[in-house]
This record gives C-alpha cells, structure tokens and sequence, in this order.
C-alpha cells in the first residue's frame, strides 16, 4: 500500500470533512485551518476524553475557562514580553527565513535543538551542512529573535489605546487564578487547574500541516503542591501523560519521553512525549516541573501573596507547580495518521479506514436505508431514536457498497442497514467497522448493544 504521507492526509481530510484549509475561497492565510464537521467531532470528542481523565478522574480538580485577553501586565510577570523568542536565520541565497532548529530537527529528528545554544545551533548547521529547503543552498545569517506574540490594541480613541496580547498559552490564566480556586473549592494542596482553550504564537516558519500553527488549542493542567512533593507528582503526571495516549489508541511503540537536557529558567524538570509522524519525532505533550517560579513572579508584580498556608502546622510556603500541556491539534493530527488503514478487499477494492477507538470517533452509528424508497422512513425513524443516545448520521445516497465506504473513512464504528426483515419482523443488520462482521439483532436490543462495545473504552 502507498505511504500515508502527510501530503496525502491533508488531501484526505479537505476530501472527508475532517479539515480544510483556512480561507481558502480567498487563496487561504499561511497555516490556518478550518475544522469541518467530522474534525470538529474528533477534535470535541478528544477534548471530552481529556476532561474526563485529567478531571472528572482526578480528585480536587477543576475546571477553568480563562479570558483570552489578559492584562499585559502577566505577560511582563511570566517572562514573554522580554524573552517569547523565535530563533531565526536567513538563506543568503533565496532570502527565505527559517527557524534555525526546525531545520536542525528537519534534518535529524533525533538532534534535539531544544537543548542546544544560539551558537551550537549555527555550529551544527554549518558542520552538516544543511541545506535551504527552498534553494538547497546552505548559506545563512546569523540567528536573530523574534518575539513570538500577537500584538493588538484595547481601546477607540486613538492616543488613547494600549497594547494587549493575544495570549501564547493558557497556563497564566490558571497561574491567576490559583487564589480564587484555591478559595472558591476550599481546596487543600495539592490541587489541580485545568483548561482547554486556544492560544497563538507568530510563527514565521510553520508547517507540516496542523503540526504547527498560528493559532492553535491546548489542553493545560497545572497541579499546585508542596515543596518536596514535586517530584513525585512530576513523575506521576509524565507517566499519566503516557497512559492517556495509550487509552486513546495511540501505540506505546510510537510514543517516546525526550527528557530535557537544557532547563528554562523557571524549570526544575522537564520531559516531552513524542508521537512518530511522518515527518519523524514530533511533541504532543510537555511535562515541567515549574518550581515556584509563576506564582512567585506574579505575587511580586501584582502586589497579591501567593503564600499557602498548612492548615494543620501553620507552615507557610508559595507551591510549586507542575504542567501537563497537551496539544490539541497535534494529538487530533497523530490520531488521524494513528487510525488511517488501506485494505485489500477479496474483490480487488481498496478499503480506505479510520480505525478510531469508538469513544473518539466522529460518529459512532452510521444507518443506511438499504433501498431509499422502500426503507427510508422505517431507516429516519430508527435515526431520531438514536440519536437520544449516540452520534449518528444518516445515508441514502449511492450504493450500499459505496456507502458503507463513506462510513469507514469517517470512522464510523457500528452500521445498521435497514431492510425489509426490519418492517416485517423488526430487526436490523449491523455491521463491525474494523472486522465487517455482521450480525441481526432486534431493533429493541440496539441501545444496550452499542453501548456495551463503547463501555469497553
């Protein structure tokens, strides 16, 4: 079978719905995407899965939906004003402008250019001679920081606007919010924020389809504890990282932990799990061990004490932090390239499949009149039932061969055809996605059915 390449997975997703690129009546804006509407299910159902391991499964944990826009003031306290930088470089030759480490980790996935020095990265470059991936020429400047941040203004009157940020992450509107939760729950350490939301870096050089982005969504956790704990909560929660991929259907075999050799300044510790896409080794999920860092800095920049007080021995202390930060998209991106098959079939057709774990699949029922003017009405009453209970979609339109086609690129586990054994005595057949089994089953045995193959999850 050909290679699933990310080119081909593009076209696949603007071909099935799952996603589009952005404005593209107009000729499109460079690294935006649209989801359609099965990328916007898969990428909701991921989200849900995610509140329920990281939240509803997790004790004193909770919830947040932070505003976008925060007073420019947390920016300055987190570091981003001064230090949010990109490391670019410019081919001499083409004039084309790259990030000097994604052309490092283009060229070798396993050199990690994260943990390397401005310098070492112009070194490496030169010493491999990496060529422009625009000219082929390996000829370029020197490195030089852009500021990562989008800038925008707050206000009508013209000498009278201020800038604002859009933010780059979600994690400081967990940081500012530490003593209103800490107050509202009642919670004692340690306790754990989570968010889901967007956020938006500019970057100059992004590419490999949804991989990197101009605006893009994370889901943040930040677990607030004692000093001392630290480190076995870090461990907990790189290790738990892990599981929640696995539980998604992602293979061990194509996950791997890259433990950071050169720490940020806030960091104690820190660990990336990497999923393999086609392109090599690219991360989904970051763990750090953030110290005392954020709530330190913005206690001394707003004027508010972060300190914690032990209710038992009055011992007083600001917490550490540990994050847990997970990509939206590149997960959705990995799990797309994860469920993609091609199968022969016996009688010479390809089977395109999305072999989603049912939990996260767009849809989990697909139900198919077998003849559109004879079952139609029987097939969009079973629709309106069952959809009180799963998401289903409905098609009439094409063979039932090729139907059943469609339903398998959207990943639709369970497909019932109704026929004229439903009208006269009341069942259906229902088809296994991954195995094409088939079985009939009464109509009023369905629910329990299904519901028992998605308990398995």
């Amino acid at each position: 079978m050909e290679e699933m390449t990310m080119e081909k997975m593009t076209n696949l997703c603007k071909q099935y719905g799952y996603i589009y690129q952005g404005s593209e009546i107009y000729g499109g804006l460079a690294n935006t995407w649209d989801y359609g509407p099965l990328g916007a299910k898969l990428k909701n159902n991921v989200k849900d899965a995610w509140r329920n391991f990281y939240i509803r499964r997790r004790m004193n944990a909770y919830e947040i939906d932070a505003d976008i826009l925060m007073n420019p003031k947390v920016w300055v306290a987190s570091g981003h004003v001064a230090s949010f930088n990109d490391p670019l470089i410019d081919c001499k030759s083409c004039k084309t402008r790259h990030r000097a480490d994604n052309l490092i980790e283009a060229f070798d996935s396993n050199a990690h250019a994260d943990s390397m020095s401005e310098d070492e990265m112009v070194a490496y470059i030169k010493e491999h001679n990496i060529p422009c991936p625009k000219c082929g020429k390996s000829d370029f400047t020197g490195i030089r920081e852009f500021n990562l941040m989008f800038e925008t203004n707050r206000g009508v009157i013209k000498d009278d606007k201020s800038i604002v940020y859009l933010r780059p992450e979600n994690a400081q509107g967990e940081y500012v919010n530490y003593l209103n939760v800490k107050r509202t729950t009642r919670s004692n350490l340690p306790f754990s924020i989570g968010q889901v939301g967007k956020a938006f870096r500019n970057e100059i050089t992004p590419g490999n389809f949804t991989f990197r982005t101009i605006e893009f969504e994370q889901m943040e956790y930040q677990t607030f504890c004692k000093p001392g704990t630290d480190e076995e909560i870090y461990d907990f929660y790189k290790e738990y990282a892990k599981r929640f991929f696995i539980s998604l259907g992602l293979p061990e075999v194509k996950l791997r932990y890259h433990d950071h050799e050169k720490l940020a300044h806030y960091a104690k510790m820190a660990s990336d799990i990497e999923y393999e896409f086609p392109f090599g080794w690219g991360e989904i999920n970051g763990t750090h061990n953030r110290t005392d860092y954020d709530l330190t800095q913005h206690e001394k920049y707003s004027g508010e004490k972060m300190v914690y007080t032990e209710p038992e021995t009055n011992e007083k202390y600001i917490p550490y932090i540990i994050e847990s930060t997970i990509g939206v998209d590149r997960l959705v991106l990995a799990l797309l390239f994860n469920a993609y098959r091609e199968e022969e079939l016996e009688n010479g057709e390809t089977r395109e499949v999305m072999e989603f774990i049912p939990t996260i699949a767009p849809y989990k029922v697909g139900i198919l009149p077998l003849i559109k003017k004879v079952h139609s009405e029987k097939a969009k009453e079973l629709y309106e039932e069952l959809t009180k209970y799963f998401d289903c979609i409905y098609d009439d339109g094409g063979s039932i061969g090729k139907r059943y086609r469609r339903c398998d690129v959207m990943g639709v586990p369970f497909v019932i055809t109704i026929d004229d054994d439903t009208i006269n005595n009341n069942t259906v057949t229902i088809r296994d996605r991954d195995t094409m089994e088939q079985i009939t089953i009464n109509i009023s045995d369905l629910v329990k059915y299904i519901e028992d193959k998605l308990r398995v999850y």
